[in-house]
């Protein structure tokens, strides 16, 4: 329809504006109009027109859907341009901790708490304001003069180390060391805590203040919730990248892990497929946010020089580092016993193991000799009835 449009309108030699420019006419009007609509900034304004834009062009290129109407209280964030915001760091030597103020275009100046010193030679590009369930954040974006360091290559490298994700330990590291998975989300007294609280929020009438001060809690939680993951994954992504001068992991696909069941259908109704059951795996493949924790991984490599390779995750947890033997029997839950050579270890340090191997470096089959629990061998007993 659109590209129908745009050729009749080429062909009759009519313009076509975009989302943005139809809108921002409105906005002029509406300005003019409405007294408190004109105390807003004009380039927050802009900022929400051009993420306008980017919804329907996504939609006419086929990307996304129609762009669906938000309330006002939807919106948690606005953007200011450079050299709008100024701030003003003040540092008192009596206090522990560094509060600075920040003057914000229609808001005026504002204390706020200096979390991280923003450095004198830094270029503000963009602050953007943030409303969180327990209060209002402010992000900067800084261009700074100094560059990331070159990633060493590859074949440079005298130390790597493997690693696999899991449900739980959070990280298996091929040297042997574990970081455990704390399952924030998943234990039962958060799960508990969560249903209590969204249990009182239904029973509260709609609309009802009761009902916004109930829903906040329940805010207030997932905040807290997401705040520890966020504090956890910086510390294991820390470890894993001083551990050694490259970081071999998987190339996992979390999306399609957590995809749903194919229904099964038997004379008109719908059979059990599992789906239950799945539900359970899916939140706790949920809870460690494996994807974000790669990306940390990722950037902390890159601050460092490091290079971080991916491998193919498939039949990682079955194959034998010792004889690279695949069996499903090899594993049992954290132990894992090779059918074939007899070689044992701890399942989720196998894998990590094999997934090293798979990086193909050149040190790598020299050091996993060395490895602790590699030398662990038995000897398979065959039984036959008499």
């Amino acid at each position: 329809m659109s590209s129908g449009l745009t050729k009749n309108s080429k062909k009759h030699g009519l313009s076509w504006g975009s989302a943005t420019d139809i809108q921002s006419k409105r906005t002029t009007e509406l300005r003019s109009e409405s007294e408190w609509y004109s105390r807003i900034n004009s380039d927050v304004l802009q900022g929400n027109l051009a993420k306008l834009d980017i919804a329907y062009n996504g939609f006419f290129q086929h990307k996304r859907g129609f762009p669906a109407f938000r309330k006002a209280a939807n919106f948690k964030t606005f953007q200011f341009k450079p050299g709008q915001v100024k701030l003003t760091v003040n540092r008192e030597s009596n206090q522990s901790r560094c509060y600075s103020h920040a003057y914000l275009p229609g808001l005026g100046t504002m204390r706020y708490f200096d979390s991280r010193t923003i450095p004198v030679d830094a270029e503000i590009r963009t602050v953007t304001v943030i409303k969180e369930a327990d209060g209002w954040y402010m992000s900067v974006l800084l261009n700074l003069p100094e560059s990331l360091p070159e990633v060493t290559e590859i074949e440079t490298v005298k130390s790597a180390v493997g690693i696999d994700v899991g449900i739980n330990k959070l990280i298996s590291l091929s040297d042997g060391s574990f970081i455990e998975n704390p399952k924030f989300a998943t234990n039962k007294k958060v799960r508990r805590q969560l249903r209590i609280r969204q249990r009182r929020v239904n029973r509260k009438v709609k609309g009802s203040n009761n009902r916004k001060k109930a829903g906040k809690r329940v805010a207030k939680l997932h905040k807290k919730i997401a705040d520890k993951r966020n504090d956890h994954q910086w510390k294991a992504a820390n470890k894993v990248v001083n551990t050694a001068e490259a970081i071999v992991q998987e190339d996992l696909n979390v999306k399609a892990m957590k995809s749903r069941c194919k229904p099964k259908k038997q004379k008109g109704r719908f059979m059990p497929n599992g789906q239950s059951a799945k539900r359970g795996l899916n939140r706790s493949i949920s809870d460690p946010s494996w994807g974000d924790l790669f990306s940390k991984i990722a950037w902390l490599a890159l601050k460092s020089g490091k290079p971080v390779l991916s491998v193919n995750p498939k039949f990682t947890s079955q194959e034998c580092s010792a004889c690279h033997h695949i069996s499903k029997a090899n594993r049992d839950g954290e132990k894992f016993i090779c059918e074939n050579c007899g070689h044992i270890d701890h399942a989720d340090t196998q894998a990590s193991r094999t997934i090293l191997r798979r990086a193909n470096l050149k040190f790598v089959s020299k050091d996993i000799k060395n490895l602790p629990g590699d030398s662990r061998k038995v000897t398979l007993l065959t039984y036959s009835p008499a």
